[in-house]
């Protein structure tokens, strides 16, 4: 039996993804819950929290359609606890993804920050667009 898939969204793709139903950032999260496991850890869904409930994203997204994208990603991911730290990252805050691929066993990272794509691969593991996702995933199905 093949190893279940298993990926970390950064904040940005997440944030993308609630703002256009029909983009290649929402597509990207919408098919890694379909063939594997998102990876979450209490920071980045902290962060997520903290950006989705900035005044300014009330005008694009509702507080109702933000609590249920919120719960649609938790639902069924797996919550990484963090027990080896990572400093790798040019941008500090960035390091907490990087944290939830090490310590989640992750098969890739997406993400549209170039402070995370400029490392790919991190320790091996894939660090990829949206638009990269989609191919890369079709391609390592186990």
């Amino acid at each position: 039996m093949s190893p279940e898939l298993r990926f970390v969204f950064d904040t940005n793709v997440l944030v993308s993804a609630i703002l256009s139903k029909t983009s290649v950032p929402r597509q990207a999260p919408d098919l890694a819950r379909a063939r594997g496991k998102l990876l979450l850890s209490w920071p980045t869904i902290v962060e997520l929290h903290d950006v989705l409930t900035r005044s300014r994203f009330a005008r694009y997204v509702t507080a109702e359609d933000r609590r249920l994208f919120m719960a649609f990603l938790i639902k069924d991911a797996v919550l990484v606890e963090i027990l080896d730290t990572v400093s790798e990252c040019r941008d500090p805050q960035d390091n907490k993804f990087l944290e939830a691929v090490t310590n989640g066993q992750a098969s890739c990272l997406v993400s549209g920050d170039q402070d995370l794509l400029v490392l790919n691969p991190f320790r091996g593991v894939p660090v990829i667009t949206p638009a990269e996702f989609l191919t890369w995933e079709s391609e390592n199905q186990p």
